[in-house]
């Protein structure tokens, strides 16, 4: 160590908290340890909270591909390296995109009970033809269990930080879902003949935003509004000869 670092570490004993003593000696390296001997206790107490706390400041929260357009009126969740297909989970996340968080979770629940469909309109290779997915307006479609599940648990995470902000749990709108891949991961199947494959799988991440939906008020319908023509006095006697015949 240089005399710099030394006049650091004695200027940060006199204020290092006491909470640094209950730190055991014993967890620090072999190569601090041959150090300490050398320091005053306040010293190697500031040198013990230095080294459990070196790169805390650097800690940055993950950053989302978009921002809430009000963030007091939203919540948000996310996954990441979860072990679920990209494609699958894909399709399911555009399914509910948009839907309002109640209707999600139902939606997700009935796709694991096989009770509706999720629509496959990008990764639609060799997907069979299924009548559910007519209601989508589509053809193909399946029943990823897995995703719809995964899915669900993550509204349930977005659902209790809705709750912690105390936002209405029953106005929330899933504003933004997004789904990314993750790096494979690799495993190998072994072969006839002695060969080795690769055995690869296609994990992803998952990210969420809910917001709260405002209240839209009706606006008066155009007839209410528009002003009452006036009608002839002939016409109306007109018109209640034609009721009498």
């Amino acid at each position: 160590m240089n005399d710099q670092l030394l006049t650091r570490v004695e200027r940060l004993a006199a204020h290092v908290p006491s909470f640094v003593s209950f730190f055991t000696f014993s967890d620090v390296t072999s190569s601090l340890q041959d150090l300490l001997p050398s320091f005053s206790c306040g010293s190697r107490e500031a040198l013990v909270w230095l080294f459990y706390n070196r790169g805390s400041s650097k800690v940055v929260m993950g950053r989302y591909s978009v921002d809430p357009d009000n963030a007091t009126k939203s919540c948000k969740a996310r996954g990441s390296n979860l072990r679920v297909h990209f494609k699958n989970t894909r399709e399911t996340a555009q399914a509910i995109k948009h839907m309002p968080l109640r209707r999600a979770q139902r939606y997700l629940k009935n796709v694991i009970a096989k009770k509706e469909i999720v629509p496959f309109r990008r990764f639609n290779g060799g997907v069979g033809r299924k009548a559910q997915a007519k209601a989508f307006g589509c053809t193909q479609g399946r029943w990823p269990k897995k995703s719809a599940e995964f899915l669900w648990q993550l509204l349930r995470n977005a659902e209790s930080n809705a709750d912690y902000k105390g936002l209405d749990v029953d106005r929330l709108v899933i504003d933004h879902i997004q789904v990314n891949r993750a790096p494979k991961m690799r495993r190998r199947t072994y072969r006839a003949h002695g060969r080795i494959n690769p055995y690869m799988s296609s994990p992803c991440h998952i990210e969420v935003i809910l917001s709260e939906k405002e209240q839209v008020v009706a606006a008066p319908s155009a007839e209410e509004d528009a002003p009452k023509k006036k009608q002839s006095k002939k016409k109306m006697a007109r018109q209640k000869l034609m009721q009498r015949d």
